[in-house]
């Protein structure tokens, strides 16, 4: 009879993680950083309008933090992870090869965040309101980019006997050599591993939802939801780190990336903390010319209407539902106005 552990392992790995159609290579991993992003935009602009923005803002600020965001989050693996491109046996020109996997999600969200401060100044919206609006689809753009390291067989743990454990195949080109990221499997299983990559898949998934509910419940504004999602992010992120032993930067025997996890939880912990509570009103979410211009065409309004804090620093509960909602991407919102990576494998 068939045990449990025999139905359960392993986890099997796609064959190949690259397809030729016609003289042009699909790539998994790009194709999933793309969907992600995509989802992110639609999803962080429906919160946007749900919270009094102005539809298709998101959109503007992204062409600008997205490159930005592939920009830093490439720069941040290359420069962790130096030895591979600069060392010995290492080719430099491979540090430009983005196509081949290799973005670090803090530096993607550093630079990122450059390239939506400048979209919003344009804009002339609040880079922390958009922030907080766009927080739980950022985070659900770097869970479906972790689908993209599953097919480049990377960012796995340590070897595991875990009936979930995940099968690494060798793969091989069409000269019969080793290629694991553009060869196709050849049957031969080299190691059962953790699938640490389906480990923060899930954790970010579930800190999405988290998202979702704090600010639905309680309303929250001036940039504290993204210092949440931050937060959580790097929670989930140091714990998987202590399951890899690929090869990494380390500082005392430690990975450079639990340094950093740990550090940005910290840094996101005190400004949850310490930051302005409660929610931006519609005619704080945005900043100089564009707020005017708002409260010229709603004189009804007025640049302190609305409680954006309660008096004692409590945090206010949502209200009765008023009909809009920012809750999901497959939702839109009634009232408002008119209207970011990571994947990464380092």
């Amino acid at each position: 009879m068939t045990s449990t552990v025999d139905l359960l392992a392993y986890i099997p790995s796609p064959p190949q993680g690259v397809w030729e159609i016609g003289p042009f290579p699909l790539r998994a991993y790009a194709f999933f950083i793309i969907v992600g992003i995509v989802v992110a935009v639609v999803w962080g602009d429906r919160r946007w309008v749900a919270r009094g923005g102005e539809k298709g803002t998101v959109l503007d600020v992204a062409i600008w933090a997205v490159p930005f965001g592939l920009i830093g989050g490439r720069l941040y693996h290359v420069l962790t992870d130096w030895s591979t491109y600069f060392g010995e046996g290492g080719n430099p020109g491979d540090a430009l090869k983005i196509w081949q996997g290799g973005l670090g999600i803090w530096g993607a969200v550093a630079f990122g965040a450059v390239g939506a401060w400048i979209g919003c100044r344009q804009r002339g919206v609040s880079v922390a309101a958009l922030g907080d609006a766009i927080a739980p689809g950022i985070l659900l753009a770097q869970a479906i980019g972790r689908v993209g390291n599953w097919f480049n067989q990377e960012l796995y743990g340590r070897e595991t006997t875990v009936p979930w454990g995940l099968e690494i195949y060798e793969r091989v080109n069409d000269a019969g050599r080793l290629d694991q990221l553009a060869g196709t499997s050849n049957g031969v299983v080299e190691k059962v591993v953790h699938p640490t990559f389906l480990y923060e898949l899930i954790w970010n998934v579930l800190i999405v939802i988290l998202l979702v509910v704090v600010d639905r419940r309680f309303r929250i504004g001036h940039g504290r939801l993204f210092a949440l999602y931050a937060a959580g992010y790097s929670l989930g992120r140091f714990f998987v780190e202590l399951m890899r032993d690929d090869h990494a930067t380390h500082i005392a025997g430690i990975r450079i990336n639990s340094f950093t996890s740990a550090i940005v939880f910290a840094l996101a912990i005190a400004y949850f903390v310490l930051a302005t509570k409660g929610r931006e009103t519609p005619a704080e979410l945005r900043i100089g010319k564009a707020r005017e211009q708002y409260l010229a065409d709603h004189p009804e309004e007025t640049k302190d209407s609305g409680p954006s804090a309660e008096p004692d620093g409590a945090e206010k509960p949502a209200e009765a539902d008023t009909g809009q909602s920012d809750e999901g991407p497959g939702e839109g919102s009634s009232g408002g106005g008119a209207a970011s990576t990571e994947s990464s494998s380092s």
